[in-house]
């Protein structure tokens, strides 16, 4: 499992490490029940501190992405197929809403914009 961790952004560590999980259990790259690092051993590849890990598997668990057993350590949650549709949902949502607003902003009728999703949707199968 490779993360990057960048400081030229200004997201915190914790939410590069989160995400960059996230989307490694969302890809399948991470299958169900398989397990991720230790906290320690994680903090140690990147060089970062423990906490920092902490923060972002406590985040991963209450998302429902991974779960944490004590004495066997942490595992992609075997059901998080409901999470991983909701958070793909999100971004979908997400990227939209930003094509709504752009849209609005250059005077392209909502019959427009539903004409290209079509045609990029149709494009893609």
């Amino acid at each position: 499992m490779e993360i990057i961790i960048s400081n030229s952004t200004s997201k915190p560590i914790y939410e590069q490490i989160t995400s960059q999980i996230k989307q490694m259990i969302m890809s399948g790259e991470l299958k169900s029940g398989e397990s991720i690092p230790s906290m320690r051993s994680l903090a140690k590849s990147l060089h970062i501190s423990v906490i920092t890990v902490q923060k972002a598997y406590e985040d991963l668990q209450k998302d429902g992405f991974i779960e944490t057993t004590v004495g066997r350590g942490s595992f992609v949650r075997a059901d998080n197929k409901e999470y991983i549709q909701e958070e793909k949902q999100r971004e979908i949502e997400s990227c939209l809403q930003k094509a709504i607003e752009l849209s609005k902003e250059n005077g392209i009728s909502l019959s427009k914009l539903i004409e290209l999703l079509n045609i990029f949707y149709e494009e893609e199968k």
